[in-house]
């Protein structure tokens, strides 16, 4: 899973493709990405203003909330990206999360109309992103006192086990005065798990360094944390290590909202893109070391043939 961009390329492509397109088009195209997130574009040579957009993600969670259904605030939400340019289909096309029906003859010109058109592709981005920011903050920040005379205690501290892809899952539970997310972390090549494990003690280090007082506290064990206990055994079967993040009311405030969110949901795709990076910078190094040994030894038999 990868939403290091947030918009979706072949949506925003296709779009951009219609948009421009000189002559009407006949579109009718599903697609995947990342796995788990499925697309379906159609518009029609018969009515060349209207565009349907449907969009989906395999989400799962445990406990009594469910991300299987968009809340009305991210319907809002995806309203105002281009007022009288997208309305949202009821119910969605079969098999779909969501359904935009899209108005090209009231999209403005220009630099504007490519802006919206990227902002619809992000549209998968906006969907977890409210999900996410809406668990947080339904996981509120209360100290223990208030938690004790608060009715919904057990509904706040619940564990919430959050799929955004089938193989990388991540937990987010309360604890005193914060929100602590977990990520079991999992790779099938040894030499990830090397590269992973040694990065995430690093990680730690970094963080509990003075500088970085401000940010998220962050620690790695090889062990799951004892509210995991009772989980699925796949989710706690696994190779390198578990890495939490403990969220306080300040990660949340304002627009660190959005960055913490984003944060959130990328990890999985940050660390495989640093694992990606690391093993390419040590076989670079590791090719240039054994140039430079090949050209020592072509150099020592050319001394010798003299």
């Amino acid at each position: 899973m990868a939403y290091l961009k947030r918009s979706s390329p072949t949506l925003r492509e296709t779009l951009l493709k219609i948009y421009c397109a000189e002559k009407p088009v006949e579109i009718d195209q599903h697609f995947y990405e990342f796995g788990s997130i499925q697309y379906h574009i159609k518009c029609s040579v018969s009515d060349t203003n209207i565009v349907y957009v449907s969009t989906s993600t395999l989400l799962e969670t445990q406990g009594t909330m469910t991300l299987k259904e968009i809340s009305s605030h991210t319907y809002e939400v995806i309203k105002q990206i281009a007022v009288g340019v997208i309305d949202i289909v009821d119910p969605p096309r079969l098999g779909f999360q969501l359904t935009l029906k899209l108005h090209l003859d009231n999209m403005p010109s220009g630099k504007e109309a490519i802006k919206i058109i990227t902002s619809i592709s992000e549209i998968q981005a906006i969907i977890l992103s409210c999900q996410l920011k809406e668990m947080l903050k339904s996981l509120n920040f209360q100290d223990d006192s208030q938690a004790m005379n608060n009715n919904n205690n057990n509904n706040n501290n619940r564990l919430i086990r959050i799929v955004y892809h089938p193989s990388e899952p991540f937990y987010v539970f309360k604890q005193p005065e914060k929100i602590t997310a977990v990520f079991p972390m999992n790779f099938r090549d040894k030499s990830d798990v090397v590269i992973a494990t040694s990065f995430f003690q690093e990680l730690v280090e970094v963080g509990n360094q003075k500088e970085m007082g401000k940010a998220p506290q962050c620690s790695w064990s090889p062990v799951p944390p004892y509210q995991l206990r009772g989980e699925p055994v796949q989710d706690l079967t696994i190779n390198s290590g578990f890495v939490s993040f403990d969220i306080t009311s300040r990660h949340v405030k304002g627009k660190r909202l959005d960055k913490t969110v984003w944060n959130l949901l990328n990890f999985y795709a940050y660390v495989k893109y640093h694992i990606k990076c690391s093993r390419g910078y040590i076989q670079r190094r590791m090719r240039k070391r054994m140039d430079s040994l090949v050209k020592k030894m072509e150099d020592a038999n050319t001394l010798r043939s003299l």
